[in-house]
């Protein structure tokens, strides 16, 4: 008896929602709710003071900014949104009542509006978003079509979670297929999805779609070709995904979550979602600009020194990955006589000719990082996270080191873990950068704000007795 062989259509490249629409339908969403927040505090205003103070117009000012550029996104669950606005404005509170509101600015607000505000606002902010989720569904299913996801395993499961995602409103993801091994003779008609290839093009496929979610559907039974997925998706930024109970690997960030109503585990996620991603982009901001403040008179006196002592630019420019992989610039002071940026660089080295006098001293005590503050606050960088690397040393060191891409799932940092665990500066040896990928993945796995703190204070302390880096 002949087997019927099938034979699977690689698909062409999904349509993606493009990021100019996918920017204008976030921005209106951050607009009105800004607005909805505005008004609210400016209604308050008038009804209890009869009048705006110039002081409101500042706070209108902070809330229109954060509420712009941190809009919530719509969830699969209603209930979702209001637990994190209720949180978040939970938090504002807090900081009000430690910060002995009545006693210090009495004389710049008053105390009923606040305290009124800071229920009526989450109100009108959940209400703006039920709103939006009945008049605008369209303009948001553009929005939230933006993280794209394969299935591997066409079985009862990968089928129940595809069927859920594709018919969930305001679902945050856009199913793009599966990837099946069998032949879809044995399957039935209603079962027949849309095959994107074999297992084995599935890390391909991907790289090249840049695929942020794949979720593994298969059995127990399959664990060695399990682990052989998870070991070609290590040169991936991808997010991965159980939908079966079980744990066969090592898991960085492993938890579980819902997608649509159906139960997953992760295998290699962010540690950053939901508040923590607001807790982490917010401790930035503020640490950011509070530091630009401090330094600013540092970083004019060190450019008019780097353009003095030697030609060329005082900020060199260079290109880096950056969160799941996408190419960022990052700025830094000058400390080479050659600005290098190409598809070849070699790494700096000890008595390294191309390093002027000053940039010597620069780079041995970080000076030369300082301008990636104003990275972090375009949102390239984190303060505190995995050191960028050259997009050639990248390339290179994908191709060595298993896993290297997944330090990639969060943004680059100034100073980071390896670097205060002794493997700052060159990496002369495979085993130097195997090591501080290492250490990048264990804090992927180990996060908190305080670690943060403490990577930052061990940063001060290097700053003044290290040597390793030229």
């Amino acid at each position: 008896m002949l087997t019927k062989r099938i034979a699977f259509k690689i698909d062409q490249e999904p349509a993606m929602v493009k990021p100019a629409r996918n920017y204008l339908a976030g921005m209106a969403e951050g607009l009105l709710i800004g607005l909805v927040l505005v008004l609210s505090l400016w209604a308050l205003a008038f009804h209890f003071e009869h009048l705006l103070r110039p002081a409101y117009f500042g706070l209108s000012m902070v809330v229109f900014f954060l509420s712009a550029w941190g809009a919530m996104q719509f969830k699969p669950s209603v209930m979702e949104n209001p637990l994190n606005i209720a949180i978040f404005w939970c938090c504002i509170a807090l900081i009000f009542r430690l910060s002995d509101f009545s006693t210090h600015h009495a004389d710049y607000f008053s105390k009923e509006v606040i305290a009124t505000w800071l229920w009526i606002a989450p109100i009108s902010q959940i209400g703006a978003h039920l709103v939006l989720r009945g008049i605008f569904p369209g303009l948001f299913r553009v929005q939230l079509a933006s993280r794209r996801m394969v299935i591997v395993g066409m079985n009862r499961q990968g089928i129940a979670l595809a069927k859920k995602v594709e018919f969930a409103p305001y679902a945050d993801t856009e199913f793009l297929g599966f990837f099946e091994d069998r032949g879809m003779d044995r399957l039935s008609k209603e079962d027949r999805y849309r095959v994107l290839g074999k297992i084995e093009s599935l890390a391909a496929y991907v790289k090249k779609h840049r695929v942020q979610s794949v979720y593994l559907s298969l059995p127990m039974t399959a664990q060695p070709r399990i682990l052989e997925i998870l070991d070609n998706l290590k040169d991936t930024t991808c997010s991965i995904y159980f939908v079966p109970d079980m744990f066969i690997t090592d898991l960085i960030q492993g938890r579980s979550r819902s997608v649509c109503g159906v139960d997953v585990i992760s295998v290699c996620d962010t540690p950053f979602r939901g508040f923590r991603s607001f807790l982490k982009r917010a401790s930035d901001i503020i640490f950011s600009i509070a530091i630009l403040l401090v330094i600013s008179p540092l970083m004019i006196l060190i450019a008019l020194m780097v353009k003095s002592t030697s030609p060329g630019p005082v900020i060199f420019r260079q290109k880096r990955y950056g969160l799941d992989g996408e190419q960022i610039v990052i700025y830094k002071f000058r400390s080479m006589v050659v600005t290098e940026d190409g598809s070849t660089i070699q790494q700096a080295t000890k008595n390294d000719l191309r390093i002027t006098r000053l940039g010597a001293f620069l780079r041995r005590t970080s000076l030369d990082e300082l301008p990636q503050f104003i990275n972090v606050l375009q949102g390239r960088m984190s303060i505190v996270g995995p050191r960028p690397h050259a997009v050639a040393h990248n390339e290179m060191y994908r191709t060595l080191i298993k896993g290297y891409m997944v330090r990639h799932k969060v943004r680059p940092g100034i100073t980071g873990w390896a670097q205060v665990n002794g493997l700052r500066g060159e990496t002369d040896k495979l085993e130097k950068m195997q090591a501080r990928v290492d250490f990048d993945l264990d804090y992927l796995r180990k996060w908190s704000l305080l670690l943060d703190v403490l990577i930052i204070v061990k940063t001060i302390r290097l700053v003044f007795k290290d040597s390793t880096a030229y």
